[in-house]
């Protein structure tokens, strides 16, 4: 088992290493074509895609990005095939797995699982996300990724989640799998999730919310993971809805020397998209005010073993 274990996480890294060798400045990349819509919404995904450079200027970590507007056709793509280690935002998959095997079973939820599943959303809890994970074990949560065709994640060797390879595009494909319907996730388990990523504790609600309209409800889930080699992981993922609005963001990092730093980076580009998507509409609190992460909420989301670091 140890041996099978190693070999696993030898795998891991060697994945990730493969694609996270060589820091390219996200300043460097070009306005155009970060962005696409329909020929009627050209000049948005012009707009969006120069804001996006706009707010990732000069900053020296690594991002991904994808959003996806429902109401206009808008699409923003970065680095979105890129591989990130996921911390806590593979959270949402597990809990989507665990639903998705219930609807097989046709069983409801355990009262136990109600209880893991809310302390691992709303506060990120990480004991009720290895006790979820090691329920459902490889094969069902693999069976979940397999029917979401989200087929550029990669699960955590053993027991380490928060060693889950993601991507901005299959981050995105989970978020549309939850916001509308379709054969994998029916309206109960999209509704039950949905509502525990509504209720994220405040101090958590950083990310990509920063700068949404004011009467829009917000759906989040983020993730905070520093290793060894290229600093702090930082990754935020939403949906939007209401007041005729329907879209999703996902935005991942690494190579941040802070946790702050990383957040700071996400709600740049955070804001700006909520502004071109929301013409009109009055943003919820000041976006881009500096971020301060209090350091009791800067608890790493797994204790990752000593393996060697990433190249």
């Amino acid at each position: 088992m140890r041996a099978t274990l190693v070999s696993s996480v030898a795998v891991v890294l060697a994945l990730a290493g493969a694609v996270a060798g060589a820091i390219v400045p996200t300043s460097a990349t070009a306005a155009t074509g970060i962005c696409t819509a329909p020929a009627a919404h050209a000049a948005l995904a012009a707009q969006l895609s120069r804001d996006i450079a706009s707010a990732l200027s000069g900053r020296g970590d690594y991002v991904a990005v994808r959003v996806e507007d429902r109401r206009t056709g808008a699409e923003c793509r970065l680095n979105e095939g890129h591989q990130f280690d996921s911390a806590s935002v593979v959270k949402v998959t597990i809990l989507a797995a665990l639903l998705r095997w219930h609807q097989e079973t046709g069983k409801p939820l355990t009262s136990t699982e109600k209880s893991l599943a809310t302390s691992m959303i709303e506060v990120s809890d990480n004991n009720a996300a290895s006790a979820l994970w090691n329920e459902l074990g490889h094969a069902r949560l693999q069976h979940f990724l397999n029917l979401a065709a989200m087929t550029e994640t990669i699960l955590g060797p053993g027991g380490y989640w928060g060693l889950t390879q993601v991507t901005a595009r299959d981050e995105l494909q989970q978020l549309r799998l939850l916001t509308a319907g379709n054969s994998v996730l029916n309206s109960s388990s999209r509704s039950y999730e949905l509502y525990l990523m509504a209720r994220v504790t405040a101090s958590q609600r950083w990310g990509v919310p920063a700068g949404a309209p004011s009467g829009v409800t917000v759906y989040v889930k983020n993730g905070w993971l520093p290793r060894a080699t290229h600093g702090w992981r930082i990754h935020s993922i939403g949906a939007f809805q209401g007041r005729g609005r329907d879209y999703m963001i996902a935005v991942l990092t690494y190579n941040n020397p802070t946790m702050s730093y990383g957040v700071t980076t996400i709600q740049r580009v955070a804001a700006v998209v909520h502004r071109d998507l929301n013409a009109g509409l009055p943003a919820a609190g000041s976006p881009l005010a500096p971020i301060t992460v209090p350091a009791s909420q800067q608890t790493p989301d797994e204790t990752i073993p000593a393996l060697p670091s990433i190249p």
